[in-house]
């Protein structure tokens, strides 16, 4: 895959979400959708800024977290690549990462007023979708 055709992001200058982080969650999401796949290149820092109309600095502290977290590394001199899929962190890092994004689910379920076997099913089925992209030969 060439660069250029790695990232198609839609970022909203609007939102409260500042763009760095929208760059990284839109990132980290085309990796689990797999629709970025361990070893593809991405842009580099420059084409990216270019190419979602962001400053250079922005779009390097995206990279610099993404790599960070283990999504991306930088090869020097060849630019940087969807890292292969090993947890830089802990079983219990990894339990408490997830543990805290499911608190802000389940608030903002709270204030939906989403019943508790409503949420359930809705995360079994938005689960079992995922990980059917993921392993498409597994029922």
């Amino acid at each position: 895959m060439r660069p250029e055709d790695a990232l198609h992001l839609r970022l909203d200058a609007t939102s409260a979400v500042p763009l760095y982080a929208q760059i990284v969650d839109q990132v980290r999401a085309l990796v689990a959708s797999r629709a970025l796949r361990r070893g593809d290149q991405l842009p580099s820092v420059r084409d990216l800024a270019a190419s979602t109309q962001v400053n250079r600095n922005t779009a390097a502290k995206a990279y610099q977290i993404l790599e960070s977290e283990g999504v991306i590394e930088t090869r020097q001199g060849h630019g940087c690549f969807v890292a292969d899929a090993v947890p830089r962190w802990s079983k219990e890092e990894r339990q408490r990462r997830i543990e805290r994004s499911l608190d802000r689910t389940l608030v903002e379920a709270f204030h939906l007023e989403i019943p508790f076997e409503e949420l359930v099913a809705i995360m079994e089925r938005r689960a079992r979708d995922f990980f059917k992209r993921q392993h498409p030969a597994r029922k």
